[in-house]
């Protein structure tokens, strides 16, 4: 499962980031091609972890990546969610939401290093 749904999270994210560079480059604002560009890196980067986490989870079956997955996942969901819906002309106000989902990254990580140290 977690290796699917990281793979699912790269395949988007390169759909994603192929719609900002050909689909809005000529109707976006330059602060809209921003907000989509920084959400692309993060999707990639976080699908990456969790691709990483996925393999961690099949050769050490013991050491438990749910909830570090699923905070990363979530984190990802709203974080890059909120900005590709700004850049697509949704209203501002969802980059209030945004730094939750950062928030969450955060702490999915910082729960994989104490599961990491804990091991």
């Amino acid at each position: 499962m977690w290796l699917g749904t990281a793979a699912v999270n790269l395949a988007v994210a390169v759909m994603l980031g192929a719609f900002g560079a050909h689909g809005l480059k000529h109707t976006a604002s330059a602060q809209q091609l921003q907000w989509w560009f920084t959400a692309t890196q993060y999707f990639f980067w976080h699908a990456l972890g969790l691709l990483a986490l996925g393999v961690l989870a099949r050769v050490m079956p013991s050491f438990a990546v749910k909830m570090p997955f699923c905070l990363l996942q979530l984190g990802l969901i709203i974080f890059c969610g909120s900005l590709y819906l700004m850049a697509l002309g949704f209203p501002r106000w969802l980059g209030a939401i945004t730094p939750v989902g950062g928030i969450l990254m955060i702490i999915g990580w910082l729960m994989l290093a104490w599961l990491a140290f804990k091991q």
